[in-house]
């Protein structure tokens, strides 16, 4: 029998699937403005996106930071946040066919020059003085999505072998991409909830929700969403593998 580490903490993981229209665009234009720094050196590696939908109509505000020492003057600054928004917008048009309106770095005041626009040395919004917390920042499905459930845990920098702020997170995700596949299901979330000394593998709920879309069938679909929590609780000890293997999981 498999001997499991202990938990480090009490604490719980979460995953859910699939993404909404809106949460995949918005993964998916700062996973891409991200690609574009090989191809346009003046856009930072500080890009937050945050997406709003209204019915029909999708808002997506940008704030890319922009390398000072790639751009001579104002207008070059706008030339390159005009490609950013024209990139956001094809990202966003191959996953919608709904509106789409892209604003980008929208505090900046032009009549302020230089001082009045995001400029930045090192390409991230610390050598202003914003430098977040630990915890604050995207999931490990690289979002912050407030109208879902969520762990306050932050996945990066904690060790894979025991600590549950991490490894706990990822094991719901992986079980909700899963079940979410399953024929039927509409919706999933999964929440994990570990117990301090206790084997890692035996957290004290494994909670699933599920919306399905006939009713008569929710028995056999729990069924099998049962047997893929237990299948990935039972190979939590590989997951340190993952990560220092060629493709780790994601932490953001």
């Amino acid at each position: 029998r498999k001997k499991y580490p202990p938990a480090n903490d009490t604490s719980v993981g979460v995953g859910f699937a699939p993404l909404s229209e809106t949460e995949r665009i918005v993964r998916e234009v700062e996973e891409e403005l991200y690609r574009q720094r090989t191809k346009i050196p003046a856009i930072g590696e500080d890009i937050k996106v945050m997406g709003l939908r209204v019915k029909d109509n999708i808002r997506l505000t940008v704030a890319t930071a922009i390398m000072a020492q790639e751009v001579s003057c104002v207008e070059e600054y706008k030339e390159v946040k005009e490609k950013i928004r024209e990139i956001a917008l094809g990202v966003a048009r191959k996953y919608t066919e709904r509106n789409v309106e892209v604003l980008v770095n929208t505090a900046d005041n032009y009549e302020a020059g230089a001082g009045g626009v995001y400029l930045v040395i090192t390409g991230t919004s610390a050598e202003h003085g914003d430098d977040g917390a630990t915890g604050r920042g995207n999931r490990i499905n690289g979002l912050i999505t407030p109208f879902r459930p969520m762990s306050l845990e932050a996945a990066a920098g904690k060790n894979p072998v025991s600590h549950v702020g991490k490894i706990y997170n990822i094991v719901a995700q992986k079980a909700a991409d899963r079940i979410a596949q399953l024929p039927g299901v509409v919706e999933v979330y999964v929440e994990l909830l570990s117990k301090i000394g206790y084997p890692i593998n035996e957290p004290q709920i494994a909670s699933v929700n599920m919306i399905v879309e006939d009713d008569e069938r929710f028995g056999a679909i729990r069924k099998e969403a049962e047997a893929i929590v237990a299948e990935e609780l039972d190979r939590i000890d590989e997951l340190k593998y993952e990560f220092i293997g060629d493709n780790p999981p994601p932490v953001c």
